[in-house]
């Protein structure tokens, strides 16, 4: 007997792991399109989250539509190197010409994990070095070599004793330098002090091969370090012939205003790792690196089934053409400039507004209690759950969980983003409210 959608919805416990279905808000929709999502509801809700920073340029835009199925038409399934395509070989040549530097050599897998796993093997490899820098607070995945770098949150390697011999050192916090001081000086003296110490203590730099970070913070809160931070981190590297992974799965592809956050900060890694933006919701990333580090990486070192899947690499074609034709980096600039003026008035009425984190539109709201400052999970689920009832749907992270993301399609309009922090401004007003009725 074949159930409705309703009747599939009350068997999902029973269906589905509680680590798929359980996340927020779990949201039953029928349809995507532009920023919006249709729900089974019969409501349309304004969607800032871009299915967490990958239809960037919007839900199913008519030319990422059309490209899967003409690519359809054509192939469905590789494997690269048994057989060989030309979407695969035009979108590593359409990739090498936007990427920064030397990163012009491709291993195409499925998902931000695959292309981090495949990072840290390549480097590996290539320096014949052990161990593995990462810093707190980084999100790098759940598999288990990612897991071993990953350290946004402690519940994530819970009982998972994740393989992989690893480090690791405080991310760039600004917040604890003293008032008046220069913080992103604070930052960088503090980051040469912190490598110090591990190499005198833990680890020489000639056993590591490599270091890997995000470089603006995702998972962990939002955290937008200082350039001079990054570049520091790229000198220690090279000071030490230890190979710099930028981990770009979710700050790539336009999100932080250029293609890549590594021109945003001009500071060009060794190995990046892609997805998420790279093909509009089909499973695609890849392991990037120069041709000369990558081509010491020999066959059977490492290998994909699935990886750049031919419909996968058509839209990722369609993707990249969509966003210079509309001009979505520029777009991204402005947008993200004028969302934050919005916020910024909000954070002026609103107590339980902390700080505005930032780049292009990779934007973090703090959530805080008004009385302590301290992080508010409570009150931003709170927030979140009301702004859905009003129409627009936000995401989390930090540490604690008090953060919200803003992270709309590239797409997004100005008149869009009045809607959605308008309905946000009714939200954490009715918040406060009911906060201070009940601290009464």
């Amino acid at each position: 007997m074949e159930r409705t959608f309703e009747e599939l919805i009350e068997r999902m416990p029973e269906r589905l792991a509680p680590s798929m279905a359980k996340d927020h808000p779990n949201l039953p929709v029928v349809k995507e399109e532009g920023c919006y999502y249709y729900g089974l509801d019969g409501r349309k809700y304004l969607d800032f989250t871009s299915g967490i920073a990958v239809t960037n340029v919007g839900h199913r835009h008519p030319k990422i539509v059309q490209a899967i199925k003409d690519a359809a038409d054509g192939l469905m399934h590789g494997p690269s190197g048994v057989i060989m395509y030309e979407s695969i070989l035009r979108l590593a040549d359409e990739l090498a010409e936007i990427l920064p530097g030397e990163l012009d050599s491709f291993f195409f897998a499925n998902s931000g994990t695959e292309a981090i796993e495949g990072a840290i093997k390549l480097a590996k490899y290539v320096t014949k070095r052990p161990y593995v820098i990462s810093f707190t607070g980084c999100f790098h995945g759940r598999s288990l070599g990612a897991l071993s770098v990953t350290t946004s949150k402690s519940k994530y390697r819970k009982f998972m004793q994740p393989t992989g011999l690893t480090y690791q050192i405080p991310y760039a916090n600004e917040r604890e330098c003293r008032e008046g001081e220069d913080s992103a000086r604070y930052v960088v003296d503090k980051l040469e002090k912190d490598f110090e110490t591990l190499f005198n203590h833990q680890v020489t730099p000639e056993e590591v091969a490599c270091v890997i970070l995000e470089p603006v913070l995702g998972e962990g809160g939002y955290i937008v370090p200082p350039k001079a931070w990054l570049k520091k981190v790229r000198e220690i590297c090279d000071r030490h012939g230890i190979l710099l992974i930028f981990d770009e799965v979710q700050t790539g592809f336009g999100r932080t205003g250029n293609w890549f956050a590594a021109q945003t900060f001009d500071v060009t890694p060794d190995i990046m790792a892609i997805a998420k933006g790279i093909a509009s919701g089909l499973p695609l990333s890849a392991t990037v690196a120069s041709n000369k580090l990558m081509k010491q990486w020999p066959l059977g070192s490492h290998g994909t089934t699935f990886g750049g899947n031919p419909i996968a690499c058509s839209v990722g074609l369609a993707t990249l053409e969509v966003m210079k034709e509309e001009n979505l980096l520029d777009n991204t600039k402005t947008m993200g400039a004028y969302a934050v003026s919005k916020l910024e008035q909000l954070q002026e009425k609103h107590p339980v507004i902390g700080s505005i984190r930032a780049v292009g539109l990779m934007i973090g709201i703090e959530i805080v209690h008004p009385q302590t400052g301290e992080p508010n999970q409570h009150g931003l689920m709170d927030i979140l759950d009301r702004a859905l009832e009003k129409g627009v749907l936000f995401y989390l992270c930090g540490n604690h969980s008090e953060v919200i993301r803003m992270i709309p399609p590239l797409t997004v309009t100005r008149e869009q983003i009045d809607a959605g922090l308008h309905m946000l401004d009714e939200a954490v007003t009715e918040y406060e409210a009911s906060l201070m009725s009940h601290l009464d």
